[in-house]
């Protein structure tokens, strides 16, 4: 926008209902400045036979991964999973350079601005070039964003060790090299450089332990105390597969989120990604601690992760975000449709994510936007 203007469609999501006669007053940089009725003036843009709704809120992005579409989708050996999908993600991530990150990332956000997403949580752990550990590939996803002119929250990522042995957790190895945070000290330096390069207005920071494979508990705990300090967001992948869980129960004896709940002082600044085999006991006391839950549909169903709880999570008053995650395909309209009616395969029954008047677009909406 270069001008102020007053905008009127048919209709226009309120936040409880599509409404007919809202009209929204937006100054010359873009903001809302008002939302009612006549009384905010005269429309200067008029949308005819279209229905408005809120920019969406992407709380779950890999922008790199949309190099991915087309790769490991044939099954030559039989039946495939997550962990060989993710041989191929590392296949990708050994050929990209800043030209060819900042392409994919670019592409990425532009479809997302077309999809009506204006605001995405980059959960980003690509930090380096292959060059050595240089953070290269940070900068770059910050300046993708600033061009294609999407709102971002750059959730960078700590991530230490490759996964879990007898004795602790093994070296990273391969790709997983460009993931690399060798200290809690370092990552916080690079966390420091990076406040100084955002553009406030539209750019913002949060921290995250990739996952319980990648980041041993007690890192984990001084990464969550210091993000608590700062007063930042704080994101990890949780629970995403069975396979994650039997592991650690094996090396600490307890599930990924009882170690959260355990070590962890949860908030409403804590949001767990996927948890999708995270049982009931353990996710009632996250939930009450205030924590929140993104889920990625699309990607869920492309990994064969399965299906997270979410008439348990809605029982107990979560919050449910949505994301975009690896990119397959990007539309949060997707992505909430398919939070309903993966349930509705799941549970047999019609109506799983409606709220207390039975509507099922306010849970959806607010997935796609507040809740973000």
């Amino acid at each position: 926008m270069t001008t102020e203007a007053i905008i009127e469609a048919d209709l226009t999501w309120t936040g409880k209902a599509f409404e007919s006669g809202v009209r929204i007053k937006v100054d010359a940089q873009g903001r809302v400045e008002a939302v009612g009725d006549a009384s905010v003036g005269e429309p200067t843009l008029r949308l005819r036979d279209r229905a408005l709704l809120p920019g969406f809120v992407n709380a779950h992005s890999h922008a790199f991964q949309r190099g991915l579409r087309g790769r490991g989708e044939t099954f030559p050996a039989g039946q495939g999973d997550f962990w060989l999908w993710r041989e191929a993600m590392y296949e990708l991530v050994e050929q990209l350079d800043e030209e060819r990150l900042y392409a994919l990332t670019t592409q990425a956000y532009r479809e997302m601005l077309d999809a009506g997403i204006t605001t995405v949580g980059e959960f980003h752990y690509l930090h380096h070039d292959g060059r050595g550990d240089n953070f290269a590939f940070d900068e770059v996803v910050l300046r993708a964003a600033k061009d294609v002119g999407i709102r971002i929250v750059l959730l960078n990522a700590f991530y230490f060790s490759g996964g879990f042995n007898e004795t602790g957790h093994t070296p990273l190895a391969g790709g997983q090299q460009r993931f690399a945070t060798r200290s809690l000290d370092g990552y916080w330096l690079q966390m420091d450089r990076l406040a100084k390069l955002i553009d406030p207005a539209t750019q913002s920071l949060g921290v995250v332990a990739h996952s319980i494979r990648a980041v041993p508990v007690d890192a984990l705990q001084q990464l969550h105390a210091e993000a608590a300090r700062r007063g930042l967001v704080f994101h990890m992948h949780l629970e995403e597969q069975p396979r994650e869980i039997e592991e650690c129960i094996r090396h600490y004896g307890r599930t990924p989120m009882a170690l959260v709940n355990d070590h962890l002082e949860v908030s409403p600044l804590f949001t767990a990604v996927h948890a999708t085999h995270t049982n009931e006991a353990d996710m009632e006391a996250f939930l009450d601690a205030g924590g929140n839950v993104c889920l990625c549909p699309l990607t869920e169903a492309n990994l064969g992760d399965g299906l997270a709880n979410v008439p348990w999570i809605l029982k107990h008053g979560g919050h449910l975000a949505l994301g975009s995650d690896s990119n397959a395909r990007i539309s949060m309209l997707e992505e909430a449709r398919w939070m309903e009616y993966g349930q509705r395969l799941a549970h047999q029954m019609r109506g799983v994510c409606r709220d207390d008047n039975g509507a099922i677009a306010t849970t959806l909406m607010s997935a796609m936007t507040v809740h973000g």
